[in-house]
């Protein structure tokens, strides 16, 4: 058996400090959000069917060709169901003349 006394840690206290950066959290509060539309930018455009157009003519005034007609069609399926029955006051969409071949 020994005699030696064992070290007394009873006194001992610790602390850790972290040694990262105290950051203030980003402040988001005043930020705001607008989406414009693109539809001016992408050359989309709307037009209210007059009395005597057909899709053939609408396509041939704006876009030179009568042929262009399906272009104007396939882009308002949703609300041209025959493309021989348009009706004035019908609000169609034209696509951008880029988009047509």
């Amino acid at each position: 058996m020994s005699n030696e006394k064992k070290a007394d840690f009873s006194g001992v206290t610790a602390k850790v400090d972290s040694t990262e950066q105290l950051v203030e959290k980003a402040d988001f509060s005043g930020v705001t959000a607008k989406v414009d539309s693109t539809e001016e930018l992408v050359g989309e455009q709307s037009y209210t069917i007059e009395k005597g157009d057909t899709l053939s003519k609408i396509a041939k005034e704006h876009y030179g060709s009568a042929n262009a007609w399906k272009h104007i069609f396939e882009a308002n399926r949703d609300v041209i169901e025959d493309p021989d029955r348009i009706f004035p006051g019908q609000v169609i969409k034209l696509p951008p003349k880029d988009s047509i071949a």
